[in-house]
């Protein structure tokens, strides 16, 4: 199954409005990054167990190890949870960064040094984390 079609159905998965919700930001973050690398995990392990919620990834990063050992990773990831639907922006180096800068223009989100969690688009300025998804990807 091709990682679009992973997305789809995971979309597809979700119960409404989050479903449509989940549907309108996929749109937006590829609208933002044209014909970014696409990202499925499902949350498995190797022995697949489950270890997180599943989530889709956007954009292209490489992580770079201690020992000298690098990993493509994805740089914006969205994923739905019980309680809403989180996106994460990895690879800033600054944890205080996101809620400095975005918790006041925001609306009604958590942000931690790298996800901003929020139980619906409506409780959030959509125009303001179009705007860190935008400002997080200038070097993808």
């Amino acid at each position: 199954m091709t990682i679009e079609n992973q997305i789809r159905q995971y979309i597809d998965s979700q119960p409404e409005p989050k479903r449509f919700e989940m549907q309108e930001l996929h749109t937006i973050i590829t609208d933002i990054i044209h014909a970014c690398k696409l990202w499925f995990l499902d949350g498995k392990n190797e022995e697949g167990k489950v270890i997180s919620n599943p989530n889709i990834g956007y954009g292209l990063r490489t992580i770079q190890y201690a020992d000298g050992k690098t990993k493509d990773f994805y740089k914006i990831g969205m994923s739905a949870h019980t309680t809403g639907i989180s996106i994460y922006i990895l690879g800033i180096d600054d944890k205080t960064y996101l809620a400095r800068t975005y918790r006041e223009k925001l609306g009604k989100a958590k942000l931690t040094g790298y996800c901003i969690k929020f139980k619906s688009l409506k409780d959030i300025d959509i125009k303001i984390l179009e705007a860190a998804i935008r400002n997080s990807v200038e070097d993808i």
